[in-house]
């Protein structure tokens, strides 16, 4: 386990390039904390340090956005709006869990715990705001 303080937002992307750029096929990394703790700021970094072009903003609303242009295919899914484990077992995601060619980053990762699909995760990685624009970033390997 590893603790980071980002003091900034782009040393929280800095933080995600960094993962990006040592992120493997097959990967599915759990993003966890509250509205506004650096998830998707992370999940901007991976993409650049993975060498995407493309534009990474929240999929709330889509539910998952897929970004083809880098090293590696990235699978962002967002499941704030899935608040209930009966919705995130019949959202049809299990493909996303089981596919071996890109990365996949699930925010409200906590939500896939309370549907029992936590062990899906390879790394979960915990958000934490602890000042204005201060984050205590962990990033555990799963168990």
């Amino acid at each position: 386990m590893a603790t980071h303080i980002s003091k900034s937002p782009e040393q929280t992307l800095a933080f995600g390039r960094a993962f990006g750029q040592r992120a493997q096929p097959g990967a599915i990394v759990g993003l966890k904390g509250d509205l506004g703790a650096g998830k998707t700021q992370f999940v901007r970094g991976v993409a650049l340090g993975l060498g995407a072009t493309d534009r990474v903003h929240s999929p709330t609303f889509a539910l998952i956005n897929e970004y083809l242009t880098g090293r590696l295919p990235i699978f962002h899914i967002d499941l704030y709006r899935l608040e209930t484990p009966g919705a995130i077992l019949s959202a049809g995601l299990d493909e996303f869990f089981e596919q071996k060619i890109g990365l996949t980053l699930i925010e409200w990762f906590e939500r896939l715990e309370t549907a029992g699909l936590a062990n899906i995760a390879t790394t979960i990685i915990h958000f934490e705001v602890t000042a204005d624009t201060e984050r205590k970033i962990i990033d555990e390997p799963s168990a």
